[in-house]
């Protein structure tokens, strides 16, 4: 059998390197002085690539998946007294809402609809109608479509009514430029299984440091206080408070190694925006429709709307695609039947390539 049967055309878990998996295969101790200095290169990598303004950021690591890495942030960042407002076009907006709910965090929901990009006009009105909102939460790339939104002037507007800057940028650091000093966001959260192209088992935040010092003793959670995670690495070097998954803060290090030699994010961002062009324009030959216009796609994820043929199925086409080697993603939305592929991963032209072929050999519905 082939290392990899099947390429993953999701927005993460997605397929990684043989240089990536390969450093998974030595078991290491968490108290280990070697790999506590490797964890202390990662999070110094990891500001680095998120501003040139260094001196002002730092990171930190969490266990678990990326869900768990926005409760952290949610649960810490904000008081007791604290109002979010959320801005919601997807299912990790709304996720951002309920965790935010059940934490009893005074929320203000942002309803924008699947298919529309986030309005700075409504994010406008409601911190004007409300100023004691205090925190303002986006997600940049809304996997849920392949929504990209504008993260710029949503931090503008945010921070112009002096707000605390939530960021969710799960899916699109490591593939898109981002600049936090330059944005002010004070709160960045990804994952080791995005565009960084590592394995699912942590994720991470880029914090403006003084607002990290501000959050101690407010986490409404032992496991997923943030602060105290980084209160711990800060004073013992790298060490996590518990177990960490050190298989894959390993695979982690290679990857960001693996970015480096790519050419860092621009180049990166520039192959999975080729990607995404290649797909969209060969899915367009095949009569595929994409959901959203190009002025708010992301490079990471595309939609694409059901054929309008009675045979169509998506799980026939997606037993037959796999067994082509691809795999694909369900469509998420109620407003329109869709099924997405992903662009990001170890995913590349002549990849594309060969799916519109596999795609074109498969339309059993025509």
């Amino acid at each position: 059998m082939p290392d990899n049967p099947y390429l993953l055309l999701t927005p993460g878990p997605l397929s990684t390197t043989k240089r990536v998996k390969a450093a998974m295969l030595k078991d290491w101790c968490t108290w280990d002085r070697e790999y506590n200095d490797l964890v202390q290169d990662i999070r110094g990598r990891l500001v680095r690539l998120a501003t040139t303004d260094t001196d002002r950021y730092t990171a930190v690591l969490m266990q678990g998946s990326g869900t768990f890495v926005v409760e952290s942030v949610i649960g810490t960042a904000i008081p007791a007294d604290g109002k979010l407002a959320v801005l919601i076009n997807g299912a990790y907006g709304e996720r951002i809402a309920q965790m935010a709910e059940r934490l009893r965090i005074s929320t203000v929901r942002i309803a924008l609809g699947e298919t529309t990009p986030a309005d700075v006009a409504a994010l406008e009105a409601v911190l004007a109608a409300q100023p004691d909102i205090t925190h303002v939460a986006v997600v940049h790339t809304e996997t849920t479509t392949g929504m990209r939104n504008p993260l710029e002037d949503i931090a503008r507007t945010a921070k112009q009514h002096g707000k605390t800057l939530i960021a969710d940028a799960m899916s699109s650091f490591g593939g898109i430029a981002i600049d936090v000093a330059a944005l002010g966001i004070d709160f960045l959260i990804s994952s080791s299984n995005k565009c960084i192209q590592g394995v699912p088992g942590f994720g991470f935040v880029i914090a403006k440091t003084e607002e990290l010092i501000a959050c101690a003793g407010r986490a409404r959670s032992l496991s997923l206080d943030l602060y105290d995670q980084w209160e711990t690495m800060e004073r013992q070097q790298g060490k996590w408070r518990f177990t960490s998954p050190t298989h894959v803060v390993h695979a982690f290090h290679e990857a960001l190694l693996e970015l480096e030699d790519e050419g860092g994010i621009a180049k990166r961002q520039q192959r999975y925006e080729n990607n995404q062009r290649l797909l969209v324009r060969g899915m367009g030959e095949l009569g595929f429709q994409a959901l959203l216009p190009a002025s708010c796609q992301s490079p990471i994820i595309t939609s694409f709307v059901y054929p309008a043929h009675p045979q169509f199925s998506f799980a026939e086409f997606y037993a037959r695609m796999k067994l082509e080697g691809f795999v694909l993603y369900p469509g998420k939305i109620s407003s329109a039947d869709t099924f997405r592929i992903g662009n990001i991963g170890d995913v590349h032209a002549d990849d594309i390539a060969r799916l519109l072929e596999a795609i074109g050999r498969n339309r059993f519905w025509l």
